[in-house]
């Protein structure tokens, strides 16, 4: 069972914070964990078209033991943090 704790990410580098969930009982502090699932892009005369998407996670930053949890991680995140824009912090 996964429980959301907290996320201290601040625009504009939501991505940069630290994820604090429960897993079973034992707490996790996650840095560089999640990658937005949105994207940033210009017309031709270079007006920004944004577009927030919702969190997957960075699987190289995921601890082994976590891997089997990584849908329920994902799930608990998109309901409790706000969606990002770019995905272009990684």
């Amino acid at each position: 069972m996964v429980k959301f704790i907290s996320y201290n990410g601040r625009w504009p580098f939501l991505c940069r914070g630290t994820l604090v969930i429960e897993v079973n009982g034992k707490r996790y502090e996650l840095k560089l964990i999640l990658v937005s699932g949105g994207n940033i892009s210009f017309d031709s005369g270079l007006n920004p078209s944004i577009t927030f998407g919702k969190w997957e996670l960075n699987m190289d930053h995921l601890p082994t033991e976590l891997h089997k949890y990584a849908k329920e991680i994902t799930d608990v995140v998109n309901n409790n943090v706000e969606f990002g824009c770019c995905g272009g912090c990684l």
